[in-house]
């Protein structure tokens, strides 16, 4: 097991005019669960391939423990990649598969087979050993997969949005399972989603890219309760966080007729008497029309058991503005109907609106 450190590692595809990684500097702990998430495009597998050799590093370095791994081909990384497409020979069985990576290495038929069945118990693949992929489910494909990757006994795992190719519920259990497993075995992994229910789920830390460039780093908490810039606010939260301009009053800032109170340190750093707000779903308060705070027009309740979404518009500043707020799945206004929305002020975030970048969130105590 080893940490794993991006030195203002770039990279540059042939013919492109920009990084496709741009100075990324990361620093991952030693037996730490690392997601990289981010919209497609955003550089993440890019970071994951130039970590395990796969993609040229054109600037910058790459370390694994205290080795500089930046020129060292994949084979001498001592890491194991897990692929979005199971990567599995189908003329092999599941215990050839699993063993395959041994047997080129030279490791004795005796301690292969010892490793395979260690690896087998742990993942619940004893009854498949002597199966071919083709016989199994594409759950049973991942975990041979995983199950290849941890005989192998590496430094480092790599997992290059391994669950996207199962359905939503499979997806759900093997999350969970790989998150264990992970904790199990202790092995440092750096793991790349688009999802980030994901990589709220499984992450120590989450690295958030955007373009190339590293937004924020933290853990699942620190990037939900306080998201650096408006991209990490909208990005990080299912449904995602409501994102508009708003106006900035002496004391606040307004969410409809009603005004949040924000610092007066904060209101300072804002350039103009606008900025943006951000409140998610779950902050969000329920009232009659004739209330204070934003009124919305209801477009659809999705009901989900005990909670539901309303999904909504206003008008802000002549610009129709989609609104989304969770209420109670069993008692909820219908489609079609006007409420208020009012925000829980000590949920509230501010962002300024020209750079982006969060203010502060609002003052703590409820008004």
């Amino acid at each position: 097991m080893a940490s794993v450190t991006f030195d203002s590692a770039t990279r540059v595809y042939p013919g492109g005019t920009r990084p496709a990684v741009d100075k990324l500097d990361l620093e991952i702990g030693d037996g730490e669960f690392l997601v990289l998430v981010g919209p497609s495009g955003c550089g993440k597998s890019t970071s994951l391939r130039m970590l395990a050799g796969l993609e040229e590093v054109n600037d910058g370095r790459i370390l694994i423990g205290d080795r500089d791994v930046t020129d060292v081909p994949p084979k001498d990384r001592d890491i194991a990649m897990v692929f979005q497409n199971y990567a599995l020979y189908p003329h092999m069985t599941v215990a050839e598969n699993m063993g395959f990576a041994l047997k080129i290495a030279g490791v004795s038929k005796d301690e292969r087979a010892k490793r395979v069945l260690e690896a087998a118990k742990l993942l619940d693949l004893e009854p498949f050993l002597g199966r071919k992929p083709k016989a199994l489910s594409g759950g049973q494909r991942q975990r041979v997969a995983m199950g290849r990757a941890i005989v192998r006994e590496p430094q480092v795992f790599l997992m290059d949005e391994p669950l996207s190719n199962l359905d939503a519920k499979l997806r759900v259990q093997t999350r969970t399972q790989i998150a264990s497993l992970q904790r199990r075995l202790g092995v440092t992994t750096v793991y790349v989603t688009h999802d980030q229910t994901e990589a709220l789920t499984m992450g120590d830390r989450i690295a958030v890219l955007k373009d190339g460039i590293l937004q924020q780093v933290g853990t699942p908490r620190d990037l939900y309760e306080k998201p650096n810039n408006v991209f990490v606010a909208g990005f990080i939260g299912s449904p995602a966080m409501n994102l508009f301009p708003a106006d900035v009053t002496d004391g606040g800032i307004k969410f409809g007729t009603k005004v949040v109170p924000v610092e007066a340190s904060a209101l300072a750093k804002i350039s103009g008497r606008q900025a943006t707000i951000g409140v998610r779903p779950e902050d969000i308060t329920v009232g009659p029309s004739d209330g204070e705070g934003l009124t919305v027009v209801v477009d659809l309740v999705e009901e989900l058991g005990a909670d539901g979404y309303l999904y909504g518009h206003s008008d802000i500043e002549g610009v129709r503005t989609d609104v989304v707020a969770r209420v109670d799945g069993r008692v909820h206004p219908n489609a079609g109907e006007t409420v208020t929305l009012a925000a829980v002020p000590h949920h509230v975030h501010v962002f300024d609106i020209e750079t982006g970048a969060r203010v502060t969130e609002a003052v703590t105590q409820a008004v």
